[in-house]
C-alpha cells in the first residue's frame, strides 16, 4: 500500500502498532518487504512474550518469524539458538544470518562444525542442543529464545525424538518459536505445547503466497489437472485430461500381452507407450517458460542418468556470459579439492553440466558439490535440477515448475506410494515469491496412474503430525541421572506421543461409558423373579462352550483316526464310500501313501467311477470289508479295465454297510454332565420367560465381551512410554549401568551408565557395551575406524551383512563386537524392548584404507570390488559419522585411555582430503 493511498485511520493504526511494539516497529524498518498478516500476528506474539508455532505453507515466509527471534534476543542483550534439521540447512541459514548481522554475533554448531560457538545468535542441529541440554552445557547461560526450524520433523521416525528431548528439556525461561510446515492437527500440537512450555500462539495460514497450477504431461501434450470446482465444491479432474489418457491407455498394450501377438516375442509396431523422455521433458518446460525446474527423480543413480541423457542429446539452457559466470562460482566452490581426485569424483562431467544448465542434487553428491548446485539455482544459473526428496527438507531453492516422474518412492524398506503430505511438501518448492506469477506442478502420466488419484493428492489438506517418540538407552540413563526415576517417568508422560495416545482413548472411554449404560439396561432387562438370571446365563454359556470343545475334539481325533485308517489301506481292499455322488463299494488301486502327507486312495467304484479320495470323504474311519487279487498293472483310464474291476467288487457279493452315526464323548463327558444337571435344576430354568430372558443374556455377554477388549485397548495405551522407560531401566540394571540406592527407593547411574550418558548414537549401548569389555583395545587408528563404522554404517539395501574385513585384529574385534550385541539382542527379547541394529561391516575397508592414507580412487574402487557401491557423497558423509562417533568415544573414556587416544589419532587420520573439506 503506498503512503498515498492510506487511509488516516490506516496511518494512526500503524503509529498505535508502533508505540505498543518498538522492537517489531525497528525490525520491519529494516525488511525491504511488508509482512503478511499471518507474519505480524506471530511477530507480535512473540514480542508480547508468548512463544508460538507457526504452521505456512512452503515458501510463505515463516523464516521471517524466526529471524525476528534472532533480533529480540540481540535487543535485550540476550542469546538465541536457531535449530534446523539437517546441516545442509544450518549452514545455509548461518550464512543468512551472518550477511544481516555480522560474523562476530553468528555461530554455527553441527556436531563436526564449530565456529564462533559462544556468539549470541548460534544455528545449530537438533541434535547439538539436545546433547548440551543433557551436558548442562555453560553455552545455555541466558539463553532466551530457541527457534525449531522444520519442527514438523518430530514425526521422522529414526530422528524424531530429538525435537521432542528439547522440547520437554529446555528450561521453563526460555521462549520456544517453532516453525512448521502445513499440518492438519497444529491445533493438537499448539495444545501440548501450552501444556509443556506454556503460554504458546498458534498462528495457522494455508494460503500459498504464490499460487499453484497443477497439471499433468501425458504422452507430447500437458494439460491441466483441474476444470474448476465440481457441483460439490471440490476441484473437477479435467475432462479432457481424463479422455487423453483413457486413449493412451488403451492404446498401451504391456510387454507381456504382445508377446502371443507375433512371432519372436515383440509387441505389434506402435502399439506400447512411451513415456516422454528427460530431455522432452526439460524441452517442454523451456519452451513454456516454465524453468528453473526441479524434477524429482527419487533415486540417486536416476538422477545421475538424467543429467547424462540431457548432456548427450546436447541439451543447453545458458548463454555463454551464464557459463563464465557458472564456471566462477564452481572455481570458487572447489579449488580446494584435490587435483588426484577429480577425476574419481567426476568433477568434468559434473562442471560441463553445469554449464549447460544441468544438475543433479542427493545425498550421494560430494558436499562442495551440492553446495555449489545450490548456489547455483538460487542465483538462476543451473535451469533444471534432477533431485531426490532430499532437496524439499527446507533447503532454500525454490523453482518455477517441479516434476514428479513417478508417485512412488523406496522409503528404506518398501517401494510405497507419496502421501498427500510428501506430495504437497515437494509441489511446495514450485512458486518463487517475489519472482513468479504462480507455480506449477507436473506430474508425469504413466499406464496405470489415474488422474483422480493424483487430484486426491493434490487436493488433500488432510496430513497430521504423528510423533515418533520413544525413550532409548541414553535418554533413560541421562534421565534417571538428572531427574531420577520417578521425575523421569512425569516427563516421559509429558511427551506429544503419550498426549496424542492419550487423546486417543478419549473416545474409547466415552464407548466404555456408553456401553456400561447399556449393560446395566441389559441386566435389568433379564431379571427373572425366580432367581439370578445372570448366573443361569454363565451356565448356559458354559454348557455350549463346552459342547462346542467337545466337538471339536470329537472332531478333531476322527480327522486323526480316518486319515490313520487310510494309510492302512492296500492294493486290493474293497471298502464302502458312505455318502455322495461316490457312494458305494469301491477297490483299492493305490493306497496313494505319501512321505509328508496324508493318504489318498485311487480307487475304482462299483458304478466305474475311478478317482483318488481323501479323509474329506469318510466322516468315520475306513473299514475294510473284503479282498479282491488285481493284476500287477491296472490301467484306470481304459473303460474297459474300470467295468471289469466294477464287475469284480459287484461280484464279491460284499453289501455296504448302513451309515453309521459315531457315538459323541459328549455323552460321556463329567463335566457336561453336571453343568446340565446344574442348569436343570436352578430356579430360572422353570421361567415362562426364559428364552426371553436368555436371548438378553446373550446380548449382555456379547456388549461385556466388547467393553472388556476396549478396556485392555485403554490400558495398554495408558502410560505406555513409562511402561516401555520401565523395561528399559529394567535392562541398564541387569547390565550394570543403573543400580538401586541403598536408600529409597531411587536408582543411581554407575560408572558405566555415565560413558552412556555421553554415547549419541542408534547403537549407543552397544558402543558402551564394547567399551566395558574392552573388545577395541589394542587397536590401531585404522583398525579402530574400521570397527566403530560397523556401528555407524547402515547398507541402503537389505542383505545379507558380510563383507569383507581387513584380516587379523579387525576381524577379530569386529566378531567380538557381534558376539556382544548377539548377547545384546537376546536381553532385548526378553525384556520385550526394540531391538539394537546388528552392526553392518559394509563401511569397514573403505574406511581402513583411507585412515591408511590411500588415495580416494583406490578407496571407492576397492569398496566396490568388496560389494559397497559407495558415491563420493556417501563416502564422506559415513566418514563424518564415523568421526563424531569415534570423538564421542575419545570424550567418554579420555585422551589417556588408550582407546581413547587411538580415537584421536583415527580422527586425525580420517580427516583429509575431501573429508576435510566437508568440515569447513
Amino acid at each position: 500500500m503506498s503512503s498515498a493511498s492510506r487511509s488516516p485511520a490506516d496511518a494512526y493504526a500503524d503509529f498505535r502498532r508502533g508505540s505498543t511494539r518498538p522492537k517489531l516497529t525497528d525490525f520491519l524498518s529494516v525488511l525491504s518487504f511488508e509482512l503478511d498478516p499471518f507474519q505480524r500476528r506471530a511477530c507480535e506474539a512473540l514480542e508480547d512474550g508468548h512463544g508460538v508455532l507457526v504452521c505456512a505453507p512452503t515458501g510463505a515466509g515463516k523464516t521471517v518469524v524466526g529471524e525476528f527471534a534472532v533480533h529480540l534476543a540481540l535487543s535485550e542483550g540476550r542469546k538465541c539458538f536457531y535449530t534446523t534439521p539437517i546441516k545442509a540447512l544450518s549452514n545455509q541459514k548461518f550464512a543468512d544470518l551472518v550477511a544481516r548481522y555480522g560474523a562476530d554475533k553468528v555461530g554455527l554448531l553441527t556436531g563436526d562444525t564449530s565456529v564462533n560457538g559462544g556468539a549470541p545468535v548460534v544455528v545449530m542441529t537438533t541434535e547439538v542442543l539436545r546433547n548440551m541440554l543433557y551436558a548442562g552445557s555453560s553455552t545455555l547461560g541466558s539463553l532466551a529464545y530457541v527457534v525449531m526450524d522444520e519442527i514438523h520433523y518430530l514425526a521422522d521416525r529414526f530422528r524424531g525424538p530429538v525435537w521432542e528431548e528439547v522440547i520437554l528439556h529446555l528450561p521453563e525461561s526460555v521462549r520456544l518459536i517453532g516453525l512448521s510446515a502445513t499440518v492438519s492437527n497444529a491445533e493438537e500440537f499448539g495444545e501440548w505445547l501450552v501444556e509443556v512450555r506454556g503460554d504458546t500462539t498458534v498462528v495457522v495460514d494455508e494460503h500459498r503466497p504464490v499460487p499453484l497450477w497443477q497439471h499433468m504431461m501425458a504422452g507430447g501434450r500437458m494439460l491441466d489437472l483441474f476444470a474448476g470446482d465440481g457441483p460439490d465444491g471440490h476441484n473437477r479432474i479435467n475432462p479432457q485430461l481424463l479422455r487423453h489418457t483413457d486413449d493412451l491407455q488403451r492404446f498401451h498394450v504391456p510387454w507381456s500381452r504382445g508377446r502371443g501377438n507375433r512371432a519372436g516375442g515383440r509387441p505389434p509396431r506402435g502399439s506400447g507407450f512411451k513415456p516422454p523422455s528427460r530431455v522432452d521433458i526439460v524441452q517442454r518446460l523451456d519452451g513454456a517458460g516454465l524453468l528453473p525446474a526441479i524434477d524429482f527423480v527419487f533415486s540417486r543413480a536416476g538422477c545421475d542418468a538424467a543429467v547424462l541423457q540431457c548432456v548427450r542429446a546436447g541439451l543447453r539452457l545458458t548463454t555463454p556470459d551464464e557459463i563464465d559466470e557458472i564456471r566462477a562460482v564452481v572455481e570458487s566452490k572447489t579449488r580446494d579439492l584435490p587435483q588426484a581426485d577429480l577425476m574419481v569424483l567426476g568433477y568434468w562431467e559434473w562442471r560441463e553440466a553445469l554449464e549447460r544448465g544441468i544438475a543433479a542434487h542427493h545425498a550421494g553428491l560430494l558436499p562442495a558439490f551440492k553446495e555449489t548446485v545450490e548456489e547455483l539455482f538460487v542465483r538462476g544459473l543451473v535451469r533444471v535440477v534432477f533431485a531426490t526428496e532430499t532437496l524439499a527438507l527446507g533447503i532454500n531453492m525454490p523453482a518455477r515448475t517441479v516434476v514428479l516422474e513417478k508417485l512412488v518412492k523406496y522409503n528404506g524398506e518398501a517401494h510405497v506410494d507419496l502421501t498427500p503430505g510428501e506430495y504437497t511438501q515437494l509441489t511446495g518448492r514450485a512458486g518463487r515469491r517475489g519472482i513468479d506469477v504462480e507455480g506449477h506442478a507436473v506430474v508425469v502420466w504413466q499406464p496405470g496412474v489415474d488422474p483422480k488419484a493424483v487430484g486426491g493428492l493434490a487436493s488433500t489438506r488432510t496430513y497430521p503430525l504423528r510423533s515418533s517418540f520413544r525413550p532409548g538407552y541414553n535418554m533413560a540413563v541421562n534421565l534417571v541421572h538428572q531427574l531420577g526415576a520417578a521425575a523421569a517417568r512425569d516427563i516421559l508422560e509429558q511427551s506429544f506421543a503419550q498426549f496424542q495416545a492419550d487423546r486417543s482413548v478419549v473416545g474409547l472411554a466415552r464407548r466404555i461409558e456408553r456401553n456400561r449404560e447399556a449393560l446395566d439396561g441389559y441386566a435389568e432387562a433379564m431379571t427373572c423373579h425366580l432367581g439370578d438370571f445372570t448366573e443361569y446365563a454363565s451356565l448356559r454359556r458354559r454348557v455350549g462352550e463346552r459342547e462346542k470343545a467337545l466337538a471339536r475334539q470329537n472332531s478333531s481325533a476322527t480327522r486323526a483316526e480316518t486319515a490313520a485308517s487310510l494309510e492302512r489301506l492296500r492294493k486290493g481292499d474293497v471298502i464302502a464310500v458312505p455318502s455322495g455322488r461316490r457312494s458305494g463299494l469301491a477297490v483299492v488301486i493305490d493306497p496313494g501313501l505319501e512321505p509328508l502327507g496324508e493318504a489318498r486312495p485311487l480307487v475304482v467304484t462299483e458304478d466305474r467311477w475311478s478317482g483318488r479320495l481323501s479323509a474329506a470323504d469318510f466322516p468315520v474311519p475306513v473299514e475294510v470289508l473284503g479282498h479282491v487279487r488285481l493284476p500287477k498293472q491296472v490301467d484306470v483310464r481304459s473303460p474297459k479295465s474300470r467295468r471289469d474291476l466294477a464287475s469284480t467288487v459287484r461280484n464279491t457279493g460284499i453289501v455296504a454297510p448302513q451309515a453309521r452315526r459315531r457315538r459323541s464323548t459328549a455323552d460321556d463327558d463329567a463335566e457336561l454332565a453336571t453343568l446340565r444337571r446344574a442348569l436343570r435344576s436352578h430356579p430360572c430354568h422353570a421361567c415362562e420367560k426364559r428364552e426371553d430372558h436368555a436371548r438378553w443374556g446373550e446380548r449382555y455377554h456379547r456388549l461385556l465381551a466388547e467393553t472388556e477388549q476396549l478396556e485392555r485397548k485403554v490400558a495398554a495405551t495408558t502410560h505406555s512410554l513409562a511402561r516401555e522407560f520401565d523395561r528399559i531401566r529394567g535392562l541398564l540394571r541387569e547390565r550394570g549401568y543403573l543400580h538401586e540406592e541403598e536408600r529409597g527407593p531411587g536408582e543411581e547411574v554407575t560408572e558405566h551408565g555415565r560413558r552412556l550418558t555421553r554415547l549419541y548414537s542408534e547403537s549407543d549401548l552397544l558402543a558402551a557395551e564394547c567399551l566395558r569389555h574392552g573388545v577395541w583395545k589394542g587397536l590401531d587408528a585404522a583398525e579402530l575406524a574400521a570397527v566403530v563404522s560397523a556401528l555407524v554404517y547402515e547398507a541402503r539395501r537389505d542383505g545379507p551383512l558380510e563383507s569383507r574385513l581387513p584380516p587379523g585384529k579387525v576381524a577379530d574385534a569386529m566378531t567380538a563386537t557381534a558376539r556382544l550385541w548377539a548377547e545384546l539382542e537376546e536381553d532385548e527379547r526378553r525384556h520385550k524392548l526394540d531391538r539394537t541394529r546388528q552392526p553392518d561391516p559394509g563401511f569397514a575397508w573403505a574406511v581402513y584404507r583411507w585412515a591408511r592414507g590411500e588415495s580416494l580412487e583406490k578407496v571407492l574402487s576397492s569398496a566396490e570390488e568388496n560389494g559397497t557401491e559407495l558415491g563420493a557423497g556417501d563416502f564422506v558423509r559415513w566418514c563424518r559419522q564415523v568421526i563424531d562417533f569415534l570423538d564421542q568415544i575419545r570424550d567418554v573414556v579420555g585422551g589417556g585411555d588408550p582407546v581413547g587416544a587411538t580415537a584421536r589419532k583415527a580422527v586425525d587420520a580420517l580427516r583429509r582430503g575431501v573429508v576435510a573439506m566437508a568440515t569447513v
